[in-house]
């Protein structure tokens, strides 16, 4: 199991620090904020651990002073084991855009009205944990469906981590409920696809040709203001070899909203090329993974009975309401963990 090293830090945070004071440092721009965001993002780890070492030593003194007091000391403490496991995970990021931002796109698949409303489901719900992991997130676009829902939405999360974090998401995830858009409640199967790529900065270079392009203006239809702001400015890219559509619409002007659907689209070709070295992995290992629209990483049973269950790691719990409320943590650290070991891709 790959655990936290303050020392290895320690040694790295030293390294970046020396090469932040050599002379000539900021003259290759893009090198130095990359040097200066790793120091930066270090500094803040070693920061933590070295005050939840010290909370512990704190509490562990005080019971040695007072035994009477243990349940008061434990409860105090619980918050640092969840902490911990934070400061934990970040030796499980090793990609290139892990420590970064993410852009992270949610389509309705088979379903009809339930999987528009499947889809706005998980949207609450990754809204909802990315506010308690303390990210930072903006809604690009929002397009409703016909009765219900949601036919797609993408939204960025930024903080530490965020893309390295957000990964165990991606695929298909597949709700069993009562559907409540069935005058007979039958129980229904619907779908959605989680697609999550690395944000990139706007000064990165991604070559696409123009020719490949097909871009569409249209007026933003949000639901009554609900999801996003309506404008008559709304931009939908179309990579045509790829067949990848963007779009957004929040943005105030038509050019802005064309901007940042081309940064949009810059993220997905990104995480295209490196879903193909994945497959290409995959195939080496000797085990072949469905990357596509079918391949079903998690179910939501609601009913006949209350499970979530990831496909991948078999990790589950039978509290879906608070699974469906943002609590995800032990699905990621799970899936972040068995990846470090090489179990899944």
């Amino acid at each position: 199991m790959i655990t936290f090293d303050p020392d290895a830090l320690e040694k790295r945070a030293a390294t970046l620090e020396e090469e932040l004071g050599a002379p000539g440092f900021w003259d290759d721009q893009r090198r130095a904020a990359a040097v200066s965001s790793e120091h930066a993002r270090l500094t803040r780890r070693l920061e933590r651990y070295r005050r939840l070492t010290q909370e512990y030593d704190d509490a562990r003194e005080l019971l040695a002073m007072d035994g009477e007091m243990a349940a008061e000391i434990a409860s105090t403490i619980a918050p640092l084991r969840s902490e911990l496991e934070r400061l934990q995970e970040d030796a499980l990021f090793s990609g290139e855009h892990d420590a970064g931002d993410a852009l992270v796109t949610i389509h309705a698949g088979t379903g009809g009205t339930d999987a528009q409303d499947w889809a706005e489901m998980l949207l609450r719900m990754y809204l909802r944990w990315a506010a308690d992991r303390g990210f930072e997130t903006e809604l690009l676009e929002a397009s409703p469906g016909e009765e219900a829902g949601l036919k797609s939405a993408t939204f960025t999360a930024k903080g530490e981590n965020a893309y390295g974090i957000l990964k165990a998401e991606r695929g298909v995830h597949r709700l069993v409920r009562q559907s409540p858009f069935d005058q007979a409640h039958r129980r229904h199967t619907s779908f959605a696809q989680v697609i999550v790529s690395p944000l990139l900065a706007e000064d990165v270079d991604v070559e696409i040709d123009e020719g490949d392009l097909r871009i569409d203006t249209y007026r933003a239809s949000g639901a009554g203001g609900q999801h996003v702001n309506k404008t008559d400015s709304a931009v939908r890219i179309t990579h045509l070899p790829t067949g990848i559509v963007v779009q957004c619409q929040n943005e105030r002007s038509q050019s802005s909203n064309k901007q940042t659907a081309l940064r949009i689209l810059k993220s997905r070709l990104l995480e295209l090329e490196q879903e193909k070295r994945e497959a290409e992995l995959a195939k080496e290992r000797g085990a072949a993974q469905d990357i596509g629209f079918g391949s079903q990483i998690r179910s939501y049973v609601l009913h006949p009975y209350q499970l979530v269950k990831d496909h991948r790691t078999d990790h589950e719990t039978g509290n879906t309401q608070a699974v469906l409320d943002g609590d995800l943590d032990g699905f990621v650290r799970e899936y972040l963990l068995a990846r470090a070991a090489g179990k899944v891709l």
